[in-house]
């Protein structure tokens, strides 16, 4: 997937379109949309073309439960235009952008829904928006597991479950920002793999080797939505190390993503450098300064590895 060029016009006009809408009147499915059920998928593809030669493969995996919901929200309604046209000023030429949204596997009709790979806004949108949102549906499964929320799902699916060609031809990773505020289960339990997915596993897989898995293609990042939810950062640097965010407020995801990708492939030299990326595509400067405090902790920590 992720042909066709990308337009930001035509990705704003889409987002102001749904200004005075609530997040059921954008968020409408009721249940997993059959063209994001994960059963029996062997893989969601990132693949180069003649309109982008060179592709960069960007997952969102966000947690939908609850409060968490607001980041998919702010996506549709506001927040993703932006995230490309810094992404993009910034010199990434060719993102492809998956989504993904997961809650608790033990009991939620919708533990996993994957979408595809997309370069276009209108596509892009498409698969945001055939998300279920947890208020909308679920909490309706009753099953043995007990934790938190599916997390280890969602990277078991970007571990075992994407074919990217950044990766595959140029050993080049993609970008998987996990969006979170509980702790994961353990492992990949096993029947949930075949519950959720219909893929059999011998045994359970512990999260820690889930992460190897995700590291070999990717690079992920994990991001607390704002501070009062900071409790699970020490659980999640125990999993992700440096690369948990914590920022101050959702609205600042997207403006985080694409300023750590950018400093990650080198497109941008330091953080006096993604201050005036920032500033050039029109952020506001309290959204600047408050993505510049979230990022610097893992900026310092880079520089000493």
């Amino acid at each position: 997937m992720g042909y066709g060029g990308y337009s930001h016009e035509a990705h704003q006009a889409i987002t102001q379109a749904r200004a005075g809408m609530t997040a059921s009147q954008v968020f409408k499915q009721s249940g997993v949309h059959p063209k994001m059920n994960p059963r029996g998928v062997r893989v969601r593809e990132c693949r180069d073309s003649a309109e982008h030669p060179e592709s960069l493969a960007i997952c969102f995996a966000l947690d939908t439960s609850g409060s968490m919901g607001e980041i998919p929200d702010l996506l549709a309604r506001r927040e993703l235009p932006n995230f490309m046209k810094t992404l993009m000023d910034s010199g990434v030429a060719h993102p492809q952008v998956l989504f993904m949204a997961f809650v608790d596997a033990s009991c939620d009709q919708t533990p996993l829904q994957v979408g595809q790979f997309e370069s276009t806004a209108e596509l892009m949108d498409k698969w945001l928006t055939l998300t279920t949102l947890a208020g909308n549906g679920g909490h309706a499964y009753s099953g043995p597991l007990r934790g938190g929320e599916s997390y280890e799902l969602a990277l078991f699916f970007a571990a075992r479950h994407t074919s990217v060609d950044g990766w595959e031809k140029r050993q080049r990773k993609g970008y998987f920002f996990m969006t979170g505020d509980e702790t994961a289960f353990p492992a990949v339990p096993r029947e949930a793999a075949q519950n959720v997915l219909g893929y059999d596993i011998q045994a359970d897989i512990p999260i820690a080797d889930v992460m190897t898995d995700v590291r070999r293609t990717w690079n992920p990042f994990f991001l607390i939505p704002d501070h009062s939810r900071r409790g699970v950062e020490a659980y999640w640097r125990g999993i992700f190390g440096d690369d948990v965010i914590c920022m101050e407020t959702p609205a600042d995801t997207c403006t985080v993503s694409a300023s750590l990708i950018a400093l990650s492939e080198g497109l941008l030299a330091d953080l006096g450098a993604v201050e005036g990326s920032l500033r050039a595509s029109g952020s506001a400067p309290e959204r600047i300064a408050s993505t510049l405090r979230a990022i610097e902790p893992w900026y310092t920590a880079r520089a000493k590895r």
